[in-house]
């Protein structure tokens, strides 16, 4: 009996050390201070540029299919995880008719989201600075007098082209993410007088993204997607600079009204792989205007054709003087470009 109790009394000295350790060790937990929560930094900066084998907007080239490089710079300001505030400006080389030295972009907006629904409301400035009047008269088809740059200057192929073609649009665009995998979008653009040609535009489009998993290339860092986008632009009638143009016989023409510019489709599709900053995009793009349409619209300085209507295969309703433009046509398009955030890339 006595070694029963004395066995009793071990157990329980034992029971009371255990019991008293854990008690002890709980209460150290619970006397510990937290980790101080992460600092809200509302500010971000996002930056980036890329090298294009095209630059082409909207179906249509900007660069004469040749080779351009871009690069932008956009300040964001995060109101809270789901209401962005953002300003930016972005540049591009380009090949216009009238010589301008870059394509300058001034925009801002605001992007706020709602669950799977992402939206941007903002305005884009598209300014072109450096151009030079392209017209060979100092008068215009109404009239009014041009100047002698308008007067001097001139393209070979009868085209067109103010000095200022800067203009601004207002946009509204959403993004639907369904899953990791798919995202689709709806896409508004205006402009009171696209290219300050005088004539209204309006674009609209719907926009499609698949994701492949990120396992798709193993553990090697690599992503992959695919993305396409069709749309369409209206427009409305030039002012009576552009009404100017070869007259053939059974054709009317000039325009002293303007030129009331035709709408049309365009659509792309392509491929891209991603790996940490840098992404390499693989695209088609093309749009159904017609050369002699495209030439009327672009007053492309490199169109080409005969003036006469036996070779006159590019004549319009807009476009009496036979030439032609390419730049509205199927683009094979190779993009490299680099995209990084302040808060995330440069910790």
């Amino acid at each position: 009996m006595g070694i029963v109790m004395k066995k009793l009394a071990l157990l329980a000295t034992a029971l009371t050390m255990v019991s008293g350790s854990a008690l002890a060790a709980d209460m150290y937990v619970k006397a510990a201070k937290a980790p101080p929560p992460v600092a809200f930094d509302p500010w971000d900066v996002a930056f980036g540029s890329a090298i294009m084998s095209d630059y082409v907007f909207r179906g249509i080239t900007q660069s004469n299919h040749k080779p351009s490089v871009s690069a932008y710079f956009e300040p964001r300001y995060n109101v809270t995880k789901d209401l962005q505030l953002y300003v930016g400006a972005a540049g591009e080389s380009i090949s216009f008719p009238n010589r301008a030295a870059a394509e300058i972009d001034i925009y801002g907006g605001i992007r706020p989201t709602f669950g799977a629904f992402a939206f941007d409301f903002g305005v884009w400035g598209y300014l072109y600075p450096g151009g030079t009047c392209q017209y060979g008269a100092a008068f215009d088809t109404a009239g009014k007098p041009l100047g002698a740059e308008c007067a001097t200057n001139f393209l070979v192929n009868g085209n067109v082209l103010k000095k200022n073609v800067s203009f601004f649009e207002g946009y509204a665009k959403v993004n639907y993410t369904i899953n990791d995998n798919w995202q689709f979008g709806l896409n508004e653009y205006y402009t009171p007088s696209y290219l300050n040609s005088g004539a209204w535009g309006n674009y609209a489009s719907i926009t499609g993204k698949y994701t492949a998993p990120s396992t798709t290339f193993g553990s090697s860092g690599v992503g992959m997607y695919v993305s396409g986008e069709f749309g369409r632009q209206w427009l409305g009638t030039s002012d009576s600079f552009y009404g100017t143009g070869f007259t053939n016989p059974g054709f009317a023409g000039p325009f002293p009204n303007g030129i009331k510019y035709a709408d049309y489709n365009t659509w792309n599709i392509g491929v891209g792989f991603t790996y940490k900053v840098f992404t390499l995009d693989l695209r088609y793009s093309d749009t159904n205007l017609s050369k002699g349409d495209c030439n009327a619209f672009t007053s492309d300085f490199a169109a080409r054709g005969n003036i006469t209507l036996a070779s006159g295969t590019s004549i319009t309703a807009i476009n009496p003087s036979g030439v032609g433009s390419n730049w509205c046509g199927a683009a094979g398009i190779v993009k490299l470009s680099a995209d990084l955030t302040a808060m995330t890339n440069l910790k």
